[in-house]
């Protein structure tokens, strides 16, 4: 039986399937951006497709943590607007 890689929510904190969450990823420039098929390369967090859980680790500046970078919030909007997109 094939083992199933686990992450944890930035927002929830649980523990879940990897293919079950998205990644966040800041690339090399520094750009920061939602990795759907989790192939970019660069430092990634992950986070469950849910608006509550993009919420509750933006108000916890679990994203900034994660990445080790200050994000502006024209960005967290932006990455908003792309969890939306997919979501639908």
């Amino acid at each position: 039986m094939k083992r199933v890689p686990m992450r944890q929510c930035l927002g929830c904190r649980e523990m879940k399937p990897k293919n079950e969450l998205i990644r966040v990823v800041r690339g090399k420039e520094g750009d920061i951006s939602l990795d759907l098929r989790g192939k970019k390369s660069g430092r990634g967090a992950y986070i469950c497709p849910l608006e509550a859980c993009f919420n509750k680790a933006k108000k916890s500046r679990a994203f900034e943590r994660a990445l080790s970078v200050e994000i502006p919030d024209e960005v967290y909007e932006q990455l908003r607007s792309e969890l939306k997109n997919e979501t639908e």
